[in-house]
């Protein structure tokens, strides 16, 4: 007996050894990976931000991991983000292609898209088709205005109550980016509504949490009938939805007078079917791309804002401050405009504090090397997957005032003028960067300057002391809360 388990712990030991993961010359430290596993035990499955932070404690601001047999080297603070996605932005452009979240989207859209042509080409069509329909005009500001009127009705019925508006805020969000996308906005109790926001937040959480985790990093467990097959069925049903939405364009349009992207994008398809076949365009690749600027656009925005009404409600000096200031600015006015920001110097210093804190995206979306490149004097070789930890920057020592906590004056110079600090990047940096930000940006400070108008928000007496830790996903959500809602002056 002894001399089987003896002889069973000589194998284990040299199949450690002839499986040994070694690192390839002048790479990033970090932790010894085990064979097969890599680094999955040295990191918590369901939030693994505050083992991030440990290693870049013990290894440095740029580290590497092993995810399964895959090396992978995490970026932390500005100066290695800025060096790695501004200084050297074309070698860490690529997107890795063997991830789960890959595998969901199946390799279409614009945001997983790797580097190249196909992604230019797509990224350049976004671009100017959301110019074409109004982002940064008074067109975009009066669509998200109109939507406004409708998230202050359920706001209004439930004056002296509180309300729960994790769904209500992901609808607003949700029905601003469909006006551009489909050129409709749909009710609050819609189905249609209500499947996309349940499918996005759904896979959302799934895509970055613990089993995905599992799946990127043991590949024999794919086929298995585990929880992240969610993902995959969800994502077949926002598919489906899609395909729905771009057949009745394709019957409804007419060609050369689009109404919305989706008819911009057929006319596209039109000139390039009549001129060659090498395009990147294509009716598969729009179902993607849609369900891509959609999520994009619905899920980043409407977690900021619940992280921002959390805080106002448990800082009601700083929601106050902002409500001076809004009826100072917006006097006799019937509603706020964009340009109105550069007049409310501490409303847009909580707007962009919101988005710090909320840190929304903390692992940004994870590029790969095109090339054999390096960083803080580290070698990286080609295909490297790169993991840029944004929530370090966004609460780096030595960058912000206040790095721990919710403070205006992280926006703020001495004569109380907004100021954006370099090592603000929610949003990223260099040619991946979301291309949704102008919107956001809009989107967030109209809804924000509205509601503190008309509404004071406070925390339920009976919802005990409030909880501002995160939920972990592709995106941070706050946890669900109820958020009290009162009439100004009341």
């Amino acid at each position: 007996m002894l001399g089987s388990f003896v002889l069973l712990w000589i194998c284990i030991c040299l199949l450690f050894f002839f499986l040994k993961v070694n690192r390839p010359p002048n790479f990033p430290p970090g932790p010894q990976p085990i064979p097969i596993f890599g680094n999955l035990l040295h990191l918590s499955l369901g939030n693994p931000m505050k083992d991030l932070e440990k290693l870049a404690k013990r290894y440095g601001n740029v580290f590497s991991l092993y995810i399964g047999g895959r090396p992978a080297v995490i970026l932390n603070g500005l100066e290695s983000m800025k060096e790695a996605l501004v200084t050297r932005a074309a070698d860490f452009a690529g997107r890795p292609q063997d991830l789960m979240i890959n595998h969901v989207t199946e390799g279409k859209g614009v945001i997983l898209v790797d580097y190249g042509s196909s992604w230019k080409e797509h990224r350049r069509f976004a671009l100017m088709t959301l110019k074409n329909f109004g982002l940064g005009k008074q067109s975009m500001e009066e669509r998200i205005l109109g939507e406004i009127s409708h998230l202050i009705a359920p706001l209004a019925k439930n004056v002296g109550k509180s309300m729960n508006p994790q769904v209500l805020f992901h609808n607003a969000a949700s029905n601003i980016i469909c006006l551009v996308l489909f050129g409709s906005r749909y009710d609050y109790n819609d189905e249609f509504l209500k499947t996309f926001v349940r499918l996005y937040t759904e896979n959302a959480k799934i895509t970055n949490g613990p089993w995905a985790m599992l799946y990127d990093t043991l590949p024999m467990l794919r086929h298995l009938p585990l929880p992240f097959q969610k993902a995959f069925q969800n994502a077949i049903c926002c598919r489906q939805m899609s395909l729905g939405l771009v057949t009745q364009h394709k019957e409804t349009r007419i060609p050369g007078a689009p109404r919305d992207f989706i008819d911009s994008y057929l006319d596209e398809l039109d000139k390039v079917c009549s001129f060659y076949d090498g395009s990147s365009f294509s009716e598969a690749q729009l179902i993607m791309y849609v369900l891509d600027l959609h999520f994009a656009g619905t899920d980043t925005t409407s977690n900021t804002l619940l992280t921002a009404f959390l805080y106002l409600m448990t800082h009601p000096e700083i929601q106050e401050r902002c409500q001076q200031e809004i009826d100072t600015v917006l006097e006799g006015k019937e509603h706020a405009s964009f340009e109105d920001r550069h007049r409310m110097p501490y409303t847009q210093a909580v707007t962009h504090e919101s988005q710090r804190i909320a840190s929304t995206v903390p692992l940004s979306v994870f590029h790969s090397t095109t090339r054999d490149t390096e960083v803080m004097g580290y070698s990286i070789p080609k295909g490297t997957l790169i993991i840029p930890n944004l929530t370090s920057v966004l609460s780096e020592e030595g960058q912000w005032k206040f790095p721990h906590e919710f403070n205006p004056l992280n926006f703020l110079n001495e004569q109380g003028e907004f100021e954006k600090p370099e090592a603000f990047m929610p949003f990223s940096a260099g040619p991946r960067m979301c291309l949704g930000e102008g919107l956001a940006r809009m989107e967030l400070f109209l809804i924000m300057v509205t509601l503190l108008r008309r509404f004071k928000f406070v925390w339920p007496e009976d919802a005990g002391e409030p909880d501002y830790t995160p939920v972990f996903g592709v995106t941070l959500s706050p946890k669900p809360y109820r958020l009290g809602v009162r009439l100004r002056g009341n």
